[in-house]
């Protein structure tokens, strides 16, 4: 059975993080970006003609991703293809998924594929796609939605939760608050290519363009789509925000939180860039922190991620930080819930101090 992927680079905004990259390009993890689990797992899965939709700043994002071949992908009709506004003959803003399907329709349409499997690059799993397709074909219904249990639960707004009952769902809510007898959706849904080129077909024809509110849930309201779920038992990062990217991104240096989403099922590619090992200095104090190639480090690290090539000064303290690639922290500087875009400078001596709920973030290329 043939299977097509489709990404989601989701535009939302994280504050500077996203100012000028989707949330697909955000750094994540020391060396990864976040659309690299998207891809990771439809190309483990044997998925070969992906198309990426993406609306606006998306420069990084192809920078990054290039030809596709970390992915054993090709930059090229019937491979993996970059559905950007201006690739397609019409071109107006994305008011929902729907309707970036329906500007990307030639793509969709393209091919002999029977399965599509959509998958939004907010929210970071290791998964089998594989077992969820067998799932879907199983149970004989027109969509499967991958699920989480966990995440609802009473205070954080979710996109799309489902209570489920005997094996079945028994109610759907959008953009809602859920309680913790919902699970919520993990933006992974998988449908017939045909029932999906129909569907937006339709839904567009009545100015109807959210996925989750007029497809999913509006089709099963009415009676005239039939949901399935699979529940995912393995991590499930929702970064939808930058108080949940700064928790999930700490979270890495447990070693069950890191083996489960960068090996849980298979591995977790990302583009290959070569570095010396990282120097720890005979006076360095490095605890509890995921360290990438190419540092240099003569301070103290607790509990942090930092990314390739930082440099951390004598005398210099890092506490609950993310760093990415290329920051200088110098000598004396104290950090404490921060996040450091690429290639920040931090003079000797300053101090910045975030919270766990609003950390600092020093955007890119900046002097503090």
């Amino acid at each position: 059975m043939n299977v097509m992927g489709i990404i989601f680079t989701n535009d939302a905004t994280m504050g500077e993080l996203t100012n000028k990259r989707t949330m697909a390009s955000i750094p994540f993890g020391g060396r990864y970006r976040q659309v690299d689990f998207a891809l990771s797992n439809l190309a483990c899965a044997g998925v070969r003609h992906v198309g990426i939709i993406s609306r606006h700043s998306y420069q990084s994002l192809m920078n990054h991703i290039g030809d596709g071949e970390e992915w054993g992908l090709e930059l090229e009709e019937g491979g993996l293809e970059f559905l950007t506004p201006y690739a397609q003959s019409v071109t107006h803003t994305y008011r929902g998924k729907l309707e970036s399907l329906a500007n990307g329709m030639d793509f969709l349409e393209y091919g002999d594929d029977d399965l599509v499997i959509m998958i939004d690059s907010a929210v970071l799993s290791n998964i089998d796609l594989n077992a969820v397709v067998n799932a879907h074909v199983a149970s004989g219904k027109d969509v499967t939605v991958v699920t989480k249990k966990g995440i609802c639960n009473g205070e954080k707004k979710v996109d799309l939760a489902l209570k489920v009952e005997n094996g079945e769902v028994a109610d759907m809510v959008v953009d809602y608050v859920a309680d913790e007898s919902y699970v919520a959706s993990m933006d992974i849904f998988v449908c017939g290519k045909a029932w999906l080129v129909k569907s937006v077909k339709e839904m567009i024809a009545r100015d109807k363009f959210h996925m989750d509110r007029d497809l999913i849930m509006g089709g099963w309201s009415r009676g005239v789509v039939s949901v399935n779920t699979y529940e995912h038992d393995g991590v499930a990062m929702f970064n939808e925000s930058v108080e949940e990217y700064f928790y999930n991104t700490l979270s890495l240096v447990e070693k069950d939180i890191r083996a489960d989403i960068f090996g849980g099922n298979h591995p977790v590619y990302t583009k290959v860039r070569d570095r010396v090992p990282t120097y720890y200095g005979e006076e360095c104090d490095i605890e509890d922190a995921l360290v990438a190639d190419g540092c240099m480090l003569e301070g103290k690290v607790e509990n942090s991620v930092l990314f390739r090539q930082v440099t951390v000064a004598e005398g210099a303290e890092v506490e609950d930080c993310i760093i990415m690639n290329d920051c200088v922290i110098g000598e004396g500087a104290k950090l404490k819930y921060v996040i450091l875009d690429k290639n920040v400078t931090v003079s000797a001596g300053a101090k910045l101090y975030g919270t766990k709920k609003n950390p600092v973030i020093v955007k890119r290329g900046e002097t503090v």
